[in-house]
């Protein structure tokens, strides 16, 4: 498989989860890949390491997108080792569950630091640098912005904003040949959701079930999106939503 062949891509906050899995899934396709990590350096470099095993091309950079100079500093390493960057996939982004009365000011400005504004300013760093040929963004947004959770109003506040970026960037930067679309999983398995408890609980049962698929998702099949979004075969697609949550 090789329709990616010759483009660069940097993937957000890919050391791990549904990040790692989007950058194997693109060097697989034929793209260098830049596999960005703010604290897991041994994270990234695993991720890194399974992608030359394969025969790909791929570097870990470090940074961490919710400030705005290590994000120019993500964008120097990455041209540095790899060229220009083709591709960029917003995936960096947390998340906490808490109701109304805990809400706190710094978990506010944590979550939208880092699932909005990182977002928009690796966004800013790639529309300045994509070639005349365009590129393609794609941010990892989640289910959560249709279904609205109890407990979940900052982390669907942060889904919704990007939400609405997805389409607001895909209108103001469709004339220079950018795409610009959205995936939003349903619950997946990662190593976050096993640490959370998630997986293996009712809630977990509970999102299977509401499925037609009858599971919950795996990170290959938000990955298998990311490919076909960065690629060619999705040139006429933009500003587009993309739920990849098994019907729910």
């Amino acid at each position: 498989m090789s329709q990616l062949s010759g483009k660069v891509a940097l993937v957000t906050g890919a050391s791990k989860g549904i990040g790692a899995a989007i950058a194997e899934a693109l060097a697989a396709a034929g793209a260098a890949v830049a596999v960005n990590y703010s604290s897991s350096r041994e994270g990234a470099e695993a991720v890194v390491s399974r992608i030359a095993a394969k025969g790909g091309r791929a570097v870990a950079v470090g940074g961490d997108v919710a400030k705005s100079a290590d994000v120019k500093r993500i964008f120097a390493d990455t041209t540095g080792a790899l060229g220009r960057v083709d591709i960029l996939v917003n995936n960096a982004g947390v998340y906490r569950m808490m109701p109304l009365a805990e809400v706190t000011e710094e978990e506010f400005h944590r979550q939208f630091n880092i699932n909005v504004f990182g977002l928009l300013a690796a966004s800013q760093a790639a529309a300045a640098q994509f070639g005349p040929e365009g590129g393609s963004i794609i941010n990892i947004s989640s289910i959560v912005t249709r279904i609205t959770p109890p407990t979940s109003a900052i982390y669907s506040g942060t889904k919704g904003a990007v939400d609405a970026i997805t389409r607001t960037l895909a209108k103001e930067l469709g004339p220079n040949k950018v795409r610009v679309n959205s995936i939003n999983p349903g619950l997946v398995v990662t190593e976050g959701t096993n640490a959370a408890g998630i997986i293996g609980s009712d809630f977990e049962k509970g999102a299977a079930a509401s499925s037609p698929l009858g599971r919950v998702g795996q990170v290959d099949d938000i990955a298998s999106v990311a490919v076909f979004l960065a690629s060619d075969a999705a040139k006429w697609i933009t500003g587009e939503i993309v739920n990849a949550s098994g019907g729910v």
